[in-house]
């Protein structure tokens, strides 16, 4: 993040934006910089991810089921505008302490083993966050916060693509948190975490496109979009966020519907051809 912010600075922040004799490195600037950028480019990228699968990906059939709401995209987007505004804010303690030295992010390969650990980072990154977001998910349909958080997201019992980010903004905090949480526990390279912070989001979007074409040898471990849109329809089921592990251990794993052959796809199927 600290290059990122360093290019804004030196092409926008500093030339146009910010009076010439307020330091860059200073700490009320830097905070003001990474909440305007964080909101523009998780508009940026939501839009942009989102409506590439809805094109290219979300089978449109799954419009004409029962449980889509009328104008539900026009609504995921309402919803998940609201979302940035909050979600940068909250986040914002974890980006300022990034670029400050307080994480474990580091710059060169070489500096803890080189591409073996690099390698070690991947897998210890995607597991460590796929545990951590499998409990903060299933902590949010306890009674006590549901109501009030989850519930909003849980209004597309037929997701889209733009369902992704359409959340309470605490929603969209608690899921995060462990993917800025990482850095601070583990040393990681700083463009490798940006990269698998990209991916996080693209999959986060892609768990909702309908789309449920998963490998056979991979549909045992892949909590894939087929997943996911059943734990929208039955709620207490497929928490998980990357893999079926969790589910599994802690008793939440559901066989998906869709290769069953009774998926909301099957069923506008179905019925169309009454």
């Amino acid at each position: 993040m600290d290059v990122i912010l360093n290019t804004c600075d030196r092409y926008f922040f500093t030339p146009y934006i910010y009076p010439v004799d307020w330091a860059e490195d200073n700490i009320i600037r830097q905070s003001l910089s990474l909440y305007v950028f964080l909101v523009f480019v998780s508009f940026l990228a939501y839009l942009s991810t989102a409506t590439l699968f809805y094109v290219f990906l979300y089978d449109k059939r799954l419009m004409q089921h029962p449980q889509y709401l009328k104008n539900q995209i026009s609504l995921e987007i309402k919803c998940a505008m609201k979302s940035p505004l909050l979600g940068a804010l909250l986040f914002l303690p974890f980006f300022v302490g990034e670029i400050r030295g307080f994480s474990k992010l580091y710059d060169n390969v070489t500096d803890y083993g080189g591409w073996p650990f690099i390698a070690l980072s991947v897998v210890s990154f995607v597991m460590v966050t796929d545990f951590l977001v499998y409990l903060a998910h299933r902590g949010l349909h306890h009674p006590l916060v549901y109501r009030s958080v989850h519930k909003v997201h849980h209004a597309w019992k037929i997701p889209t693509p733009f369902s992704s980010i359409a959340m309470h903004p605490v929603d969209a905090w608690m899921q995060g948190l462990p993917y800025h949480i990482y850095p601070y526990l583990f040393p990681i390279n700083k463009y490798l975490h940006l990269g698998l912070f990209l991916m996080v989001n693209v999959w986060a979007v892609s768990i909702h496109d309908g789309y449920f074409m998963v490998p056979d040898s991979l549909k045992p471990m892949i909590n894939g979009a087929a997943h996911h849109t059943d734990h929208h329809l039955y709620f207490n089921y497929n928490y998980g966020q990357y893999f079926t592990l969790w589910d599994r251990i802690f008793g939440s794993f559901r066989d998906p519907t869709a290769y069953e052959g009774k998926s909301p796809l099957d069923e506008v199927i179905k019925n169309n051809s009454k």
